[in-house]
């Protein structure tokens, strides 16, 4: 069964740091583009941050850029998504999503609060 867990969600205080991890289970990522998406109470899903499938390509949201970064795991397993500066905006769920061609699959998700 292929699947994508992600941990590492939890409260934290506005300019702190976290650090999400995808692990994938059933299938390795490569040939992969890999990104995280988040979704705010109320509102829809958004991108975040990916990488393409060949590596060559990494882009950010522009609300995380210079605060969030994307990175790949030494083995074709995990993916991880270090959040720094936090601010009460970045407060959702946030997925793991790993996508070949028009195939999606997604993590359930973990939350991230940030709050004083």
């Amino acid at each position: 069964q292929l699947q994508l867990v992600e941990s590492g969600g939890g409260l934290v205080q506005p300019g702190g740091s976290l650090r999400l991890s995808c692990v994938t289970s059933g299938f390795t990522l490569d040939d992969y583009a890999i990104g995280w998406f988040r979704q705010a109470p109320g509102k829809e899903r958004e991108g975040v941050s990916c990488i393409s499938s060949s590596g060559a390509s990494t882009n950010y949201a522009d609300s995380v850029k210079g605060r969030f970064t994307i990175s790949r795991g030494n083995a074709q397993t995990t993916f991880y998504l270090q959040m720094n500066n936090l601010k009460a905006e970045d407060t959702a769920v946030y997925y793991c999503n790993a996508r070949k061609l028009t195939v999606d699959y997604w993590g359930q998700g973990t939350q991230v609060t940030v709050s004083s």
